[in-house]
């Protein structure tokens, strides 16, 4: 299993980090993910049914892998619990012009840098290293973007040129639906969105992250630059093993 610390430090230092998405509300299934010898874990609170308790239960079962917790929305309320629990990070989804980005990265920092809520909670060890936390949050804690949208890509150059954007996750099946070809990744369209995305993560000097449902999804992103990369859910792992031993019993 691979250090909690310096996620974020990784992540800017654009190390090749390998995760996977989680999406049931299963400790279990992080702790099993984590012995396989994931980088990180993508905790989906987005659309998965976690309520902070639970998400907070799956970071303690990962332990010492870190977690980054998408969540719902890129609101204080969701950040502030997020980053409480122990979260290394933050994923934001349907993030599509540089104001939202902006009141991001208010809600993620501490004063004077931001806006963030002060409070005891697992991520500083219920206030054993509460003032080491507070004094280093602001560098530690990382700030991922989702770029999902036709907007966000027409905004993108705004988006990736505001400090404390730690890296651009794109989220191709959203991407291609705002351009009107709902799953088509490979569409002329959707591939020059996201090469459009690239080269302004490029000039910015950015992390560029992918998700994808296999590895042969993300690799030939991974050979284009992206760096944070998320390779299957949690649910597809168990589908795909129980459909292929049950065929094979069947046969």
């Amino acid at each position: 299993m691979k250090e909690t610390h310096h996620f974020a430090d990784r992540l800017r230092a654009k190390d090749i980090l390998t995760g996977t998405l989680v999406s049931l509300p299963s400790p279990e299934i992080c702790e099993l993910l984590c012995h396989v010898g994931y980088d990180w874990l993508f905790i989906d609170a987005e659309h998965g049914a976690f309520n902070p308790q639970q998400a907070q239960s799956m970071l303690q079962a990962a332990s010492p892998t870190p977690c980054v917790i998408r969540v719902p929305v890129g609101e204080t309320i969701w950040l502030k619990k997020a980053l409480d629990i122990g979260a290394a990070g933050v994923i934001i989804p349907q993030v599509h012009n540089s104001a939202q980005a902006r009141e991001i990265i208010k809600h993620c920092k501490y004063s004077p840098i931001g806006d963030r809520g002060i409070g005891i909670g697992r991520a500083h060890k219920y206030g054993i290293e509460f003032e080491r936390y507070l004094e280093n949050a602001n560098d530690e804690i990382a700030v991922i973007l989702q770029a999902e949208s036709a907007e966000a890509v027409e905004h993108i150059n705004d988006i990736v040129n505001i400090k404390g954007v730690d890296a651009i996750l794109v989220g191709p099946y959203d991407l291609s639906a705002s351009l009107g070809m709902p799953g088509q990744i490979d569409h002329p369209r959707v591939q020059s969105a996201i090469d459009k995305i690239v080269t302004c993560c490029k000039e910015a000097d950015i992390s560029m992250g992918f998700f994808g449902v296999s590895s042969e999804a993300v690799l030939p992103y991974k050979e284009k630059g992206f760096t944070l990369l998320t390779v299957g859910v949690d649910t597809t792992f168990i589908i795909k093993s129980a459909s292929q031993t049950l065929s094979e019993m069947n046969d």
